[in-house]
């Protein structure tokens, strides 16, 4: 087995979407874990560490500023996936953002670029 060149979590309340970045990051060698709620996302950070956190912005409702926040202190790299947010007000509050729909290739290169996996592992 081949070993992984980068670690990510997804967070996002949308099982459909997770598969999608899942399979994607996958095939670029990432190990990946999967969150639907803002518990489940700090347990598998204090399980082990991503080097990169996909975040979506509004999880059944609730809004993840806090998660954010410990995030960021803990000094995780985040992207923001959003499709019903301002992203101008998250722009000095995540390391990237990604706007729903977006393209699969630039999760990809997002995810590889904030967990410093370099563009030929």
């Amino acid at each position: 087995m081949q070993e992984p060149v980068g670690s990510a979590l997804l967070v996002d309340d949308d099982p459909a979407l997770r598969l999608l970045c899942r399979v994607n990051l996958e095939l670029e060698g990432f190990e990946v874990r999967e969150a639907g709620t803002v518990a489940e996302a700090e347990a598998a950070i204090a399980e082990a560490r991503p080097g990169v956190v996909l975040l979506d912005v509004n999880l059944r409702g609730t809004k993840t500023h806090d998660l954010l926040a410990r995030i960021r202190a803990a000094g995780i790299p985040v992207v923001l996936v959003t499709g019903s947010v301002d992203i101008d007000d998250y722009r000095d509050k995540a390391d990237a953002i990604l706007g729903k729909p977006f393209v699969p290739e630039t999760l990809v290169e997002t995810a590889r670029r904030l967990a410093r996996v370099p563009t030929d592992a």
